[in-house]
């Protein structure tokens, strides 16, 4: 694995065209400020962007926060005056630069950066002479090779002497569903260690659960932090498994480890602070109750997707982001590049291109799951397969779990593939079958019979066979179909999807999950030989394509998380990035470093 993504602006190398992807992540985050009561409310910045983890110096007088400013996915550290305005960047690189926190005498800032190595670490910087020093991820302070290693949320003591931050070091890569599934789930447990990195040592932990985002009292005796189980941060991502995911706020004596529990019942708690002495803020997400709540007799505030809360040193405000993810990010919005030849835009799911240059997706956060075309430069766009009226529950579809998803096209151009039916967890209980139609949106027909659950086609070279994926309680593995015969043959048998036929028609590369639960990708050839493990990381591999010129692009989570896994909103594999490699697995790299969950790319030479 490469260890230095390219710079974006060392190189005026010609641009090879614009690589499609999908992001999820909130489409708008802007920065408020407000009472402890939620009134007088007010945006925070003079010239508001896209900001998160705001806070406010010991002294009130400056604000740190981080924005993409500069481009969709290119987090960078900024610092503006307390009214909003002087705004300027005090930490930005191409690597992801999140959560920053002044030392009480503002001289020092703390934050988290993927640079040197791509994954989260703690690191600090002198704001006057700009000299960076590494803390975690290095020489004694680091996990052990190939597991979960990554350092979030630093925090300062009220006497700049130690900063405490959570940690997944030294703990396992564990799917959710009790190891089963593809998203990992995250334990953390809280550290402290003083800027000159020294005095490294944990100071709360407990087996089987995540403890995370660490805040100091006043008299710097006691940290705070949530916690909750391990498998609770996979639900406290998504707003359905809300009463499901449960945390407490938990504080704990630095020198003793005496712990206190501060909260009870089935709320979903993040982001503690001590805002005096003896009262606790903290954060409740998703529910009737959402908002910010505290450990007083404060009555609550409640408040819909307000996020990362901090209150100020006074006492008196509190600092917050309100995120959305509507309106969707537009098709082909520009984002940031990291790989210098390319240009990087977004695309809703699934995108396709045919040989004669026509793009098609699944319309999933855009529209209703349908299936659309259009050319590369997204002119003559239309709609060819229409998911309602086709008997799929209309709830499902708004959320994601239903649709028509991955479209393929034939190698003619003239018919597209598609499961049409429900997805992901549903497949537990409901059905979806393989189906074609014209790309003029006539002739469609169904190709399954559906009494198993098929989905995630593809087309043979020849254009005389589709390869997909079945899965129910007694078969599971990957299928293909003669489409003059309307035969299917076995390919493989487990836990196998995603099929993509190569471009040359030798390989089908799929994700499979192993006997021991970890996610790889794989090809085989069509008569089912040659079987080749093309990842062999701990961590989960998969959603594999090819690139037009054979080499395989995939999703991949070996630098682990970006941030605590319960922070995020409405996603899946929260950490993941875009590798490419050639198809017998060397000269692996990544193309993305975010924050958010990038996936399915797509390489449009020449542009659009």
């Amino acid at each position: 694995m490469a260890t230095q993504l390219p710079a974006f602006a060392a190189t005026t190398a010609a641009k090879k065209g614009v690589m499609l992807m999908n992001r999820i992540a909130p489409s708008v985050s802007e920065l408020y400020i407000a009472s402890l009561d939620g009134s007088n409310e007010r945006k925070l910045l003079a010239d508001s962007a896209y900001e998160y983890n705001g806070s406010l110096s010991a002294h009130g007088d400056w604000l740190v926060f981080t924005s993409e400013r500069r481009a969709d996915g290119q987090s960078d550290i900024y610092r503006a005056r307390a009214d909003g305005t002087g705004i300027e960047a005090l930490v930005d690189s191409d690597a992801m630069d999140d959560a920053a926190a002044l030392s009480p005498d503002g001289g020092r800032l703390a934050f988290v950066s993927t640079r040197n190595g791509y994954r989260a670490n703690i690191w600090v910087k002198d704001v006057k002479t700009g000299k960076l020093k590494q803390l975690t991820g290095a020489g004694a302070v680091r996990g052990k090779e190939g597991m979960p290693d990554c350092y979030f949320r630093p925090s300062w003591s009220p006497d700049g002497q130690w900063i405490a931050f959570s940690s997944d070091r030294n703990t396992t890569w564990t799917g959710h569903d009790q190891g089963h599934g593809w998203e990992h789930t995250q334990e953390c447990s809280i550290y402290i260690i003083r800027p000159d990195g020294t005095g490294f040592r944990k100071v709360s932990s407990r087996p089987g659960y995540c403890q995370g985002s660490p805040k100091w009292s006043p008299d710097g005796k006691r940290i705070v932090f949530y916690e909750m189980l391990v498998e609770a941060t996979w639900g406290a991502r998504r707003p359905n498994y809300y009463g499901k995911a449960v945390s407490q706020i938990v504080s704990v004596d630095v020198a003793n480890g005496e712990r206190i529990e501060h909260t009870s019942g089935n709320e979903l708690r993040l982001s503690p602070q001590f805002i005096n002495d003896t009262e606790i803020g903290y954060l409740i997400k998703y529910g009737p109750n959402e908002g910010l709540a505290y450990t007083s007799d404060r009555p609550p505030v409640k408040m819909a997707f307000v996020r990362s809360p901090s209150w100020t040193g006074d006492g008196k405000s509190v600092i917050y982001e309100k995120v959305s993810f509507k309106p969707v990010r537009s098709m082909f919005k520009p984002l940031f590049s990291w790989d210098a030849q390319w240009d990087y835009r977004f695309t809703d799911v699934y995108p396709q291109m045919s040989h004669d240059g026509w793009i098609v997706y699944t319309d999933k956060q855009t529209g209703n799951s349908s299936i659309e075309i259009m050319r590369p430069d997204g002119s003559d766009k239309r709609k060819v397969f229409e998911s309602s009226g086709r008997g799929l529950e209309e709830a499902k579809v708004r959320m994601g779990l239903a649709g028509a998803f991955q479209p393929a096209w034939s190698p003619d151009g003239q018919w597209i593939a598609f499961g049409l039916g429900y997805w992901f967890a549903e497949r537990q209980t409901m059905t979806a079958a393989i189906w074609r139609v014209r790309r003029d949106g006539s002739g469609a027909e169904q190709l399954t019979d559906g009494s198993i659950h098929s989905g995630f086609p593809s087309y043979s070279k020849d254009g005389k066979e589709i390869v997909f994926r079945v899965w129910s309680e007694k078969e599971k593995g990957l299928r293909i179909l003669n489409l003059e015969t309307k035969t299917i043959r076995v390919l493989t048998q487990g836990f196998d999807n995603l099929p993509g036929w190569s471009p040359d028609g030798k390989r089908i590369v799929f994700t499979r999950r192993r006997e021991d639960n970890n996610y790889d990708v794989y090809t085989i050839r069509p008569d089912g030989t040659g079987l080749f493990r093309c990842t062999d990381h701990p961590s989960s591999d998969g959603h594999a394509v090819w690139s037009a010129d054979g080499r395989i692009m995939w999703s991949g989570s070996q630098h682990g998380f970006r941030d605590e896994a319960a922070l995020y909103d409405q996603t899946f594999q929260q950490y993941g990035q875009i590798y490419i490699m050639n198809a017998d697995g060397t000269n692996k790299r990544m193309l993305t470093d975010s924050k958010w969950e990038d996936s399915m790319p797509l390489y449009v030479p020449g542009g659009i």
